[in-house]
């Protein structure tokens, strides 16, 4: 009961799948962070489908791009784009840190954040819609593979003192279990993307993160949600374009 209600709070929390809501508590807190690449599995899953009905159907690259580009929104509601765009909109400012943190929790999106917005769906919708061959097992890879490392960062970097969320997550985690067996399922994804495009997706993602743990340090003055959704937007975009750039040198070379 204690594993089903774990994954639950994962799911009410990280997505806007219609899931049974439990009160947080304690014991269900403790290893939430660990389903968390659960939810990873539920868009890649959803989005290799859709590229498996595409096929079927015969519909245009296009249209395999735009399902692509919406169905991580749809299933997640955007609360991670949230986080991107508010992230954004700090960074645009230049100001201290105590500033750009302020600018986090400030529910008005500025201009900086829907210009950020506009480029990022632009590019999602270019690299999904351009990719020669859509590896559903690596795709569904590299969403876990984010939400592991997000998870992880919440065990290992200092948390800002007003992110409650955040704060939240990390306290009631047993960090050094989690850390543990996130560490090993990281691992475990990144032998799993094989192969030159596989590669490519893993060091895509580990350049983004090692740019997360400078925000949180010298950008932010501690880790928060809103970043963690800008890592997590960040890195899947750059895994995607980072594959499809291989699959295109590949066939050069």
């Amino acid at each position: 009961m204690a594993v089903i209600e774990t994954i639950l709070v994962a799911f009410s929390m990280f997505s806007a799948l219609p899931v049974p809501q439990v009160t947080w508590s304690e014991k269900n807190l403790r290893f939430a962070l660990l389903a968390f690449p659960l939810v990873g599995a539920a868009v890649g899953g959803a989005c290799w489908l859709w590229t498996l009905l595409c096929r079927l159907l015969r519909f245009t690259a296009l249209m395999r791009g735009a399902g692509l580009c919406v169905l991580p929104v749809l299933i997640t509601g955007g609360i991670h784009l949230d986080g991107y765009a508010d992230t954004c909109d700090a960074l645009a400012s230049q100001a201290p840190a105590e500033k750009k943190r302020a600018i986090l929790s400030d529910p008005h999106l500025g201009a900086f954040a829907a210009i950020r917005l506009g480029v990022y769906f632009v590019v999602s919708l270019a690299v999904w819609t351009g990719l020669p061959e859509y590896r559903g097992g690596a795709v569904l890879c590299a969403f876990c593979l984010s939400r592991c490392l997000s998870a992880l960062a919440l065990t290992v970097f200092p948390i800002a003192a007003d992110s409650s969320l955040a704060r939240s997550f990390a306290e009631a985690s047993d960090r050094k279990t989690v850390r543990t067996v996130l560490l090993g399922l990281t691992a475990a994804l990144s032998l799993a993307l094989v192969g030159l495009g596989g590669w490519s997706m893993v060091v895509a993602a580990a350049v983004v993160f090692l740019r997360f743990w400078r925000l949180v340090r010298k950008e932010f003055d501690g880790l928060s949600g809103d970043l963690s959704g800008w890592f997590l937007q960040s890195a899947e975009l750059w895994m995607a374009g980072a594959l499809c750039l291989t699959e295109y040198l590949e066939k050069v070379l």
